[in-house]
C-alpha cells in the first residue's frame, strides 16, 4: 500500500476512542508509522477550579484509550505502543513533539469551539513553518457546518426544518464507522523517552473530588455498558425522559461530550430502532439532531457564545447589583425556597449532572423568576456539568431566555411548582436531594410555605431555618418578566 507520508501524528482532544474515529484512521491509512497523544492543555486547565470532575472523568478515560492502543497493536506484533501524554499549552507541545517525532503531518479531529478554533490556527501554523502538514476532520456529530443548508443556501435557525432536512439526507455512508482495525499496523511504538503512564491528578496540579464515590463509568468500556444498558429501556424514552427520579436517560452525555462513544454508532442504533417503530428510539434520534443543530448553530453564528442569537435580547434589562448577585447565589447554592429548583441544584453541585427536563426548569427560573442575565446561569453550568459542551449548554440557555433561535417565546415561563408536582408527583427526587423536606407529603412538599404550623413542625421543617423561605413569589415575578421583555414584545425577533 503507497502511504502519503512517513510518520504521522493523531492529537486526541474531545474523541478518547479507538473505535470508529475518524482521524485515527485517516492517519493510519496515510502513514507508514503512526504516533498518538493527548495533551492536558494549560491554556484550559490552568483557568479550572484544582478540583474537578472533569479533569478525573479525562484522566480515567486516558487509560482506557490507553489500553486500547495497546490492545488494537498487539494482535500485529507491535509492542510499546500507546498513547503519549504531555502536560502542557497545547499550540507549544504540538509543534514541539512534532518536530521532536520528526513526523509529517498531525491528524485531529474538528472543534468548531471558538477558543479552540483559534488554538488549531496557531498549531497549524506552526506546523506550517516547519513543512509539516495539519490535517483535520468531522467526527463530533452526524453533520457539521454547512452541510445541511436550506435551499437558500442559508444555515438552519429552525430545528423543526433542520430535523426534517437531516433525516433526509442521512444515510448508510454518514453513519458507516471508520475502519480503524484494518490499518492498525501503522500504529508505531513510543519512544523510550515517551512511554510513560497516563499522569495522576497530582502530576498535573489536580485533586481527587467525589468521582470515584458517584461510580461514573469512564472510557469506550464504560461508555459501551451505558449504552447496552440505555437499549433495554430506549422503548419507554419517550415515556419516562422527563422524570428526575425514574432512569429514563441514557446518561451518555459526558461520553459524548469527550468522544468516548461514537456519535455515528449512536445515531445508527436510534435510526434502526426507529424505522422499527420504537417511539423512544424516534424521540431520543431528535435529541441527537437537537445536538449537530446547536453545533451547526454555534459554527455558522459563533456571536452566540457571547451574545444573544437574537440581538434585539441584549436590550433587556436585567436585575442589577446588590441584588442580582444575592438572588444569583441563593439559585446557587439551591436555597430559592422552591423544592424541585433546590433539589436540582443541589443535584449538579453534588454530582455535576442534571436532567435534562431539570436544565429546562432551573434555566427559566433564574431568567425569568429571578432576572438574571442567562450568560451567568450559562457560566455557571459550564463551570459544573460534567458533561458541559459549549453549542449544547448555550443553545439550552439562550432557549430558555428565549434570546435564542427557535426558542420557547418570551412569555412561556415555566412555573416552578407546577413543574414539581407534575414531573416529580410523589416528591422522591425532591426527598433525595433535599432530605430536611422528607417529612413533608402531597402539596406541602411541593410548596412548603403554603403548609400548616402542624405540618411543618411535624416534618421538622423551620421556613427560614433549615429551608428557606421563597426568594420570590412566581405570579409577582411572571408579571415582571413580561414587562422586562417589553423591548422585544414587538421585535421581529420576538
Amino acid at each position: 500500500m503507497n502511504r502519503k507520508y512517513s510518520h504521522g501524528l493523531v492529537w486526541f482532544r474531545r474523541d478518547l476512542r479507538v473505535d470508529d474515529h475518524a482521524a485515527l484512521y485517516h492517519a493510519l491509512k496515510a502513514c507508514r508509522q503512526v504516533f498518538c497523544v493527548f495533551v492536558f492543555d494549560r491554556d484550559i486547565l490552568d483557568a479550572l477550579p484544582r478540583a474537578d470532575r472533569r479533569v478525573e472523568f479525562i484522566r480515567e478515560s486516558l487509560v482506557d484509550l490507553d489500553r486500547q492502543l495497546a490492545e488494537l497493536a498487539r494482535p500485529h506484533g507491535r509492542s510499546n505502543v500507546g498513547l503519549i501524554v504531555q502536560h502542557a499549552r497545547a499550540t507549544e507541545a504540538l509543534p514541539a513533539l512534532a518536530r521532536a517525532l520528526s513526523v509529517d503531518a498531525v491528524f485531529t479531529n474538528h472543534d468548531d469551539e471558538p477558543q479552540s478554533q483559534a488554538r488549531d490556527a496557531v498549531v497549524a501554523k506552526a506546523l506550517a513553518a516547519d513543512g509539516k502538514a495539519f490535517h483535520s476532520f468531522k467526527d463530533h456529530v452526524v453533520f457539521e457546518r454547512e452541510e445541511i443548508m436550506t435551499l437558500g443556501g442559508k444555515p438552519y435557525s429552525v430545528f423543526t426544518p433542520y430535523q426534517n432536512a437531516w433525516l433526509r439526507k442521512v444515510d448508510d455512508f454518514y453513519l458507516k464507522a471508520y475502519p480503524v482495525q484494518r490499518y492498525a499496523p501503522a500504529l508505531a511504538a513510543r519512544p523510550t523517552a515517551c512511554r510513560m503512564a497516563v499522569p495522576a491528578l497530582v502530576d498535573i496540579g489536580f485533586a481527587q473530588t467525589n468521582f470515584a464515590k458517584l461510580r461514573i463509568p469512564t472510557g469506550s468500556h464504560g461508555g459501551m455498558q451505558l449504552l447496552d444498558d440505555f437499549m433495554t429501556r430506549i422503548d419507554q424514552y419517550h415515556a419516562t425522559r422527563d422524570f428526575p427520579a425514574v432512569r429514563g436517560p441514557s446518561y451518555l452525555g459526558v461520553h459524548l461530550r469527550f468522544g468516548t462513544v461514537s456519535i455515528r454508532r449512536l445515531a445508527a442504533a436510534a435510526l434502526q430502532l426507529r424505522d422499527q417503530g420504537n417511539p423512544g428510539a424516534s424521540v431520543w434520534l431528535s435529541e441527537l439532531i437537537w445536538r449537530d443543530f446547536y453545533a451547526q448553530i454555534l459554527s455558522n453564528f459563533p456571536h452566540v457564545a457571547e451574545r444573544s442569537f437574537k440581538p434585539a435580547y441584549d436590550a433587556i434589562a436585567w436585575e442589577q447589583e446588590p441584588r442580582a448577585s444575592t438572588l444569583f447565589q441563593a439559585w446557587c447554592k439551591g436555597r430559592t425556597g422552591y423544592p424541585l429548583i433546590d433539589a436540582a441544584m443541589a443535584q449538579i453541585n453534588q454530582t455535576g449532572y442534571m436532567h435534562n427536563r431539570l436544565r429546562m426548569v432551573t434555566a427559566s427560573f433564574l431568567v425569568k423568576d429571578l432576572g438574571i442575565d442567562w450568560r451567568r446561569g450559562e457560566k455557571y453550568f459550564a463551570e459544573q456539568l460534567n458533561d458541559f459542551d459549549l453549542s449544547a449548554n448555550n443553545g439550552g440557555w439562550q432557549w430558555a431566555s428565549s434570546s435564542g433561535c427557535d426558542a420557547q417565546p418570551y412569555f412561556r415561563i415555566f412555573n416552578p411548582v407546577s413543574q414539581s408536582e407534575k414531573f416529580d408527583a410523589d416528591g422522591k427526587f425532591i426527598r433525595k436531594y433535599l432530605p430536611q423536606l422528607a417529612g413533608l407529603s402531597g402539596a406541602s412538599l411541593h410548596s412548603p410555605w403554603l403548609a400548616t404550623p402542624l405540618e411543618l413542625a411535624g416534618a421538622g421543617v423551620r421556613l427560614g431555618d433549615n429551608y428557606p423561605l421563597p426568594i420570590v413569589r412566581h405570579d409577582e415575578a411572571r408579571a415582571l418578566t413580561l414587562q422586562r421583555y417589553a423591548p422585544v414584545r414587538k421585535s421581529p425577533a420576538g
